[in-house]
């Protein structure tokens, strides 16, 4: 496993289990907030979801995922057994309904909705800002249970780090940081060096957040920062296929 492979597993660990294991820089406050009220709101609606209804279905997790299960498999191994560690096995005492957008950002919100019809105790939705715009969106009562890169805060998910609020709950990786100082150091060993951002225009959120700030960044240090946009995989082809041209 490679250290982007552990760095998600932890993560996902750290949505369903206690104690948290995975603690970015600067968003201990909400980490902190979703161990002590979050996770424990989102594990409380388990719980009562299961004593309501002993002897009758499960109690149900809903998990959004924007890729498949496939692309998505060592994120599934860590959610299941994070909440394994807090005293929950699939198909034994909660059931989990997968809804994947396959890649089709604009498909969150028929998804979403889909789960809250089918009576959804909890929503999970690591690793797609946009899912969780979409269920923000679509319910202010069902607990979502977040892991995202961009600034929660910024993307109008909590009211803020320390005191989020409302039914999001989870961590932020907030890399858009770690984004800037890479930036920073590609300057400084390659100062005459241009750029390339690749972005997913689908998730507005998030792209925007990173163009604004590593514009800003390559403006100061006089690099060049090439902006470029794709949402599909046929966009990553047509991408790469101009860029070797150009190179020649």
């Amino acid at each position: 496993m490679d250290s982007g492979d552990w760095a998600i597993q932890r993560a996902d660990e750290c949505i369903v289990g206690c104690p948290c294991r995975f603690r970015p820089a600067r968003n201990l406050g909400l980490c902190a907030i979703s161990l002590s009220s979050g996770i424990g709101s989102a594990t409380a609606a388990l719980s009562g979801a299961a004593r309501a209804q002993q002897q009758q279905a499960l109690p149900v997790i809903g998990y959004v995922g924007g890729r498949t299960p496939e692309l998505w498999a060592s994120r599934l191994r860590a959610f299941r057994q994070g909440l394994s560690e807090v005293g929950y096995v699939e198909g034994q005492n909660v059931s989990i309904e997968y809804a994947w957008a396959e890649g089709q950002y604009d498909r969150f919100s028929a998804l979403v909705a889909e789960l809250i019809r089918h009576g959804v105790a909890v929503i999970a939705a690591p690793g797609s800002t946009s899912a969780v715009v979409a269920a923000k969106k679509l319910t202010t009562t069902i607990p979502i249970v977040i892991l995202t890169a961009a600034d929660p805060v910024e993307a109008g998910l909590v009211a803020s780090l320390a005191r989020p609020g409302g039914n999001v709950t989870g961590v932020a990786a907030l890399s858009n940081e770690l984004h800037l100082k890479q930036l920073e150091l590609l300057h400084e060993f390659v100062p005459s060096a241009a750029v390339a951002l690749l972005v997913n225009p689908a998730s507005s959120v998030l792209a925007r957040a990173q163009s604004s700030e590593l514009s800003e960044i390559a403006d100061k240090s006089g690099l060049q920062l090439h902006v470029l946009q794709a949402t599909t995989e046929r966009d990553f082809d047509d991408i790469y296929s101009q860029r070797s041209r150009s190179c020649r």
